[in-house]
């Protein structure tokens, strides 16, 4: 059980990965910083899915990973001589909640064809407040970090 367990964590560690550096590719990220953002997506992503399977709710969880990854990625921006979001943007993109904004998008289509339904209503409601939740956990947690560590240095 253990073995299964393992073996899950690290198939989500290398998607998420893979995700990552295709999002980093997309945003143009020099070829150098790749297997930062592979790295930091793949551990994020996996804090994530950690975090959940003990309990912790997927925005709580989301939030808690972002800062994770926030964090590190200002410790490897002073080793790597770059700005920290050259690898946390993209590292934080396979967190993005996908599923729950297209089945809210879904919902919102369905109620525009068909009119009010109270089902669809309830549907679209909570899927697009778990998106938005999710979406402000990601923004959140990448901010705060850079707050709490900057905040005795001086600014120009």
């Amino acid at each position: 059980m253990v073995i299964n367990y393992l073996l899950m964590l690290a198939q989500d560690f290398l998607l998420s990965a893979l995700a990552a550096i295709g999002f980093a590719m997309v945003f143009n990220v020099p070829t150098k910083y790749l297997s930062y953002c592979a790295f930091l997506g793949g551990l994020g992503h996996s804090l994530r899915t950690l975090l959940m399977q003990y309990g912790i709710i997927i925005e709580w969880s989301t939030l808690l990973a972002s800062m994770f990854i926030g964090t590190l990625s200002i410790m490897f921006s002073t080793r790597i001589l770059a700005h920290p979001k050259v690898i946390s943007v993209a590292a934080v993109i396979p967190m993005f909640p996908g599923v729950s904004a297209y089945t809210a998008m879904i919902a919102l289509v369905k109620l525009s064809q068909f009119g009010y339904n109270a089902e669809l209503m309830e549907n679209l409601v909570t899927h697009f407040l778990r998106a938005s939740f999710i979406v402000g956990a990601l923004s959140l947690g990448l901010t705060l970090p850079g707050i709490w560590l900057y905040r005795y240095k001086t600014r120009v």
